[in-house]
């Protein structure tokens, strides 16, 4: 099975039985047992719906990983209110797999369309925005939309980090 059919039928039979998932042990085309993965959830008019993430691997396998994630997507992020089982036709699924993050020493090093961003302040304040996504096309916006995203001011000095993502879309 692959990342994004799995989020969906999690999220198919979380909805249509109350919270019953059955997992597979592996995943088509998936490598790596565990890592951070993100669910994003769109409409067909791609129109985002829910997305929700881990960084780091927060369970036993990617596979686990993923169906949390594809839950908390659906019925846990603030910004939306949860996915009913009527949507669930004009909905489409991908999943991100994160590769490690990495400590960005020079602007330079960075690339909207290759990489994901985490930045941090000393005060405690972090965000993360995954990479390619639409209207983030240079550094700079990439930078400063995830310092707004954490609700940094612009002049506030940051802790760069970049990772790749394995990407599965529907």
């Amino acid at each position: 099975m692959r990342p994004e059919k799995l989020a969906r039928l999690t999220v198919e039979n979380y909805l249509k039985k109350d919270g019953e998932i059955t997992l597979p042990e592996k995943l088509t085309d998936v490598e790596v047992d565990k890592a951070g993965a993100f669910v994003s959830i769109k409409t067909l008019e791609d129109s985002l719906r829910g997305c929700v993430g881990t960084i780091l691997p927060t369970r036993d396998s990617v596979v686990e990983e993923i169906a949390g994630n594809a839950v908390a997507s659906a019925s846990r992020d603030n910004r939306f209110p949860p996915v009913k089982k009527s949507e669930l036709d004009n909905l489409k699924f991908s999943v991100d797999i994160l590769h490690q993050p990495e400590r960005v020493n020079d602007i330079k090093e960075l690339d909207p369309k290759k990489y994901g961003i985490i930045v941090s302040s000393k005060s405690g304040k972090q965000a993360l925005l995954l990479p390619d996504l639409e209207g983030l096309d240079t550094v700079e916006k990439q930078v400063s939309a995830c310092m707004r995203k954490a609700g940094m001011s612009m002049d506030e000095r940051v802790f760069v980090q970049r990772f790749k993502v394995d990407r599965y879309s529907e």
